[in-house]
């Protein structure tokens, strides 16, 4: 815990690259909100299936009709979803990951392992972290 990163010094990720943060830019502010990943992850399930909305508001439990509509066009607009509309009576519409899509799933992965892995330790740092306010 002692340990204390300096701004300016370079930080090497798994891969030749450099890690440097990407600016503002709304893709991080997208994949941060309530209800993207859940959303992203269920049509996941789906495979090579799409999904029609009903079906992905039944499955993301406790998402309304807006907020998985608001979702849905997010995630349409930066070009991880596909949206299918079939003008029929009721009109049906249903959603799929794009390879871009799937990519970003792939990513939050290996990043969801390591939440799970250093989890522990997190909530130790937490909790030494509020005794030394104390």
């Amino acid at each position: 815990m002692d340990k204390q990163i300096h701004a300016d010094a370079p930080q090497r990720s798994g891969d030749s690259r450099g890690f440097t943060p990407i600016p503002a830019n709304g893709v991080c502010a997208l994949l941060s909100d309530k209800w993207t990943i859940p959303v992203l992850w269920r049509l996941s399930l789906a495979g090579e299936h799409r999904l029609r909305f009903s079906a992905i508001k039944k499955e993301v439990d406790g998402i309304t009709q807006r907020m998985l509509t608001l979702t849905l066009r997010n995630l349409e607009r930066d070009g991880l979803v596909t949206r299918y509309y079939f003008p029929e009576v009721p009109p049906r519409v249903e959603y799929e990951l794009t390879d871009m899509g799937i990519g970003a799933l792939r990513a939050l992965e290996v990043f969801n392992f390591w939440v799970q892995d250093n989890m522990h330790s997190i909530r130790e740092h937490r909790r030494a972290y509020e005794e030394l306010r104390l």
